[in-house]
């Protein structure tokens, strides 16, 4: 199937993107053959800013012969690994971190270390860490979310509370909270997840980036003294009282209207949250972010950030062209156009972002001037072991008293799947 998809989002600026001097430097040449990609954009938004690009591609390119496959984003992660081994395309859509190691491993996925010159490197700087196994690049960032805590202002104000930058700080807003009968954190934990981000901050925060990936990589155990001091930090806001109760009964969705309402003040989340919130009735004057706050001092301040990636396979028939199209998706100014349609954030430091949207500008900002970026729980730690950490993690938000044995069960668990 040739690609001739039309660019269905008209404010997609093929202008702005033809003039990126990114992609444009050195890379002027017209493109001949073919051009095989797989993507998992199948959604209504991602799709069309995909189609709109591709065509912008198609459009610079005319020579060059582009099919696109767009599958189900489920379906797909069933697939990858068959369609890699048997029939790869030439671009393959994909996640960071450790989510690539299953394809790196076994020589799937194709080094493109040579994309990344001191340019590009500068410009990609937030994301080279989570992009880089075995000192080397296997794919390229287009696209990023950040999360942090999201909170109630007019309620902080009324209580006389600032943003809190420390550990100390931060216990002390929740426990004037507290002592005017409001919860300090909405979380709604029957899928799992939403506590996973309180364990991943709460690690990189106590023993940084590092320690977590290596944690997440199978390389430390569950019951080190490290991990419990993770806990401990853990424990200190549960045992103040600083969730909603009954949080195992809510999906995420769920657990908003305790905010919203001014029954829990904050919300440790992602930004797609923010539109549900302002939905539901909150204002700018009523609703603003802060990053989650040191807890050890010295500890570099890394953050989750789940990141959409675009990889070349191995046995890619066409790697110049799959090159030349990477380089293209990494430009500052495709990088500010396809993510404005995304409504997520650029990797390109380069980019720019709507400035009328002060959580988009204060979490760009915040993910650029990280010292590391995970992927979140999920995607940093193979399936199996998320699963069991994440039921772990739910459990002693219930019942704190019963760590040992939940540690000692996931220690058996990383033995097992690692």
């Amino acid at each position: 199937m040739r690609s001739m998809l039309k660019a269905s989002i008209a404010a997609f600026a093929t202008t702005a993107i033809l003039a990126s001097s990114a992609f444009a430097a050195g890379h002027s040449e017209k493109l001949t053959g073919d051009l095989k990609i797989f993507l998992d954009t199948s959604n209504p938004a991602p799709r069309a800013t995909f189609e709109g690009l591709i065509e912008d591609f198609q459009t610079m390119h005319p020579d060059l012969n582009i099919e696109t496959t767009i599958i189900d984003r489920e379906a797909y992660k069933t697939q990858i690994r068959n369609f890699l081994t048997a029939n790869p395309p030439d671009v393959a859509a994909w996640y960071a971190g450790n989510r690539m190691l299953p394809y790196v491993e076994p020589g799937l996925f194709e080094d493109v270390s040579d994309l990344w010159d001191d340019e590009l490197s500068t410009q990609l700087a937030s994301t080279k860490s989570a992009m880089t196994l075995d000192g080397k690049q296997w794919g390229v960032p287009y696209s990023y979310y950040h999360w942090g805590i999201y909170y109630r202002k007019d309620i902080y104000e009324q209580y006389g509370l600032s943003e809190p930058k420390t550990w100390d700080e931060f216990k002390a807003n929740c426990q004037t909270l507290l002592d005017n009968d409001i919860k300090c954190f909405t979380i709604g934990t029957k899928f799992l997840w939403t506590a996973a981000g309180w364990f991943d901050y709460l690690n990189l925060r106590t023993n940084g980036y590092e320690f977590h990936m290596a944690l997440t990589n199978g390389e430390v155990e569950w019951t080190d003294d490290r991990v419990k001091q993770t806990f401990a930090n853990w424990r200190e806001l549960i045992d103040m009282g600083a969730f909603i109760d009954n949080h195992t009964s809510y999906s995420w969705q769920e657990a908003l209207p305790f905010m919203v309402q001014g029954d829990a003040a904050a919300y440790l989340m992602g930004n797609f949250a923010v539109d549900p919130m302002q939905t539901a009735g909150l204002t700018d004057d009523e609703l603003d972010f802060h990053q989650f706050p040191m807890i050890v001092e010295g500890i570099p301040m890394a953050e989750d950030a789940p990141t959409d990636t675009l990889h070349i396979p191995a046995n890619a028939a066409n790697k110049d062209n799959a090159r030349a199209f990477l380089r293209y998706v990494t430009s500052a100014d495709v990088q500010t156009e396809i993510n404005g349609q995304l409504g997520q954030l650029p990797v390109n430091n380069q980019s720019s972002v709507n400035q009328d949207d002060k959580f988009v500008v204060e979490g760009f900002e915040m993910l650029n001037n990280a010292s590391a970026l995970a992927q979140f729980f999920d995607r940093d730690a193979p399936a199996e072991m998320a699963k069991a950490a994440m039921e772990g993690f739910q459990e002693f938000m219930v019942r704190p008293d019963n760590l040992d044995t939940i540690l000692n069960r996931l220690e058996r668990a990383r033995q097992r799947i690692y």
